[in-house]
């Protein structure tokens, strides 16, 4: 069974995605982490992040794989851990640049399906999962909130890190990825056909997760 979980950033879709799958007992696919990894690769590379060149060429040479013995798996970028580097802000930014680049997005959605078939129970989360990725997956979801909450989310996860930032900034960031990814030609951010759309802004993650369960354990039993 494959459950995906779309949305835009800042709506809790990995956290969700991480407590449903250990909950349901499934593998956990991050693909926002694939991503950020090949951001990581193109710092250390010093690549001109508006070069989608120079970035394909960084991804057509980025080895990813995730280490499904561990919950969540570990991001491998060419045999090494990188996940304690993905959630900075830099990576973040570098992501959003990578993500917008089609024969990158192309290249992910392959090795994605592709794990979709190795692992026999999964639960995916990212922008594309329930639309491009896995359109006939058995449950999807879209969760949503409004930019405010999600800037305000991302500012203490960040501020968390010891990083510091600007709230204003972060929000126009949220809002210009918003847009960025809704208008892009390859895989643009939209409600799968058929997901449920779980709105977050006043909710609990606790509640997410199990709105979550309870859709697929009845739709399960039907």
């Amino acid at each position: 069974m494959i459950i995906t979980i779309d949305g835009p950033a800042g709506t809790g879709k990995s956290s969700v995605s991480q407590t449903v799958a250990q909950r349901l007992g499934f593998d956990f696919l991050d693909t926002g982490a694939m991503y950020r990894a090949i951001g990581v690769a193109a710092l250390r590379r010093e690549v001109d992040l508006a070069d989608a060149r120079e970035l394909a060429f960084v991804a057509k040479h980025a080895r990813i794989e995730f280490d499904w013995a561990k919950k969540p798996p570990s991001v491998i970028l060419n045999g090494e851990d990188v996940g304690h580097l993905l959630r900075s802000g830099d990576a973040t930014r570098a992501a959003s640049c990578i993500a917008v680049v089609p024969v990158i997005r192309e290249l992910m959605v392959t090795q994605q399906q592709r794990i979709g078939r190795e692992r026999k129970n999964l639960v995916t989360e990212g922008r594309d999962q329930g639309t491009v990725v896995f359109p006939n997956a058995e449950f999807k979801f879209y969760l949503d909130a409004t930019p405010q909450e999600r800037a305000r989310r991302r500012v203490a996860q960040l501020r968390a890190r010891g990083e510091s930032v600007d709230p204003k900034e972060i929000l126009s960031q949220i809002m210009v990825r918003d847009q960025r990814d809704s208008s892009r030609a390859v895989g643009p951010l939209a409600v799968p056909k058929g997901a449920k759309v779980i709105d977050t802004t006043h909710i609990t993650q606790k509640q997410v997760v199990q709105q979550v369960i309870e859709v697929v354990k009845a739709g399960a039993k039907a």
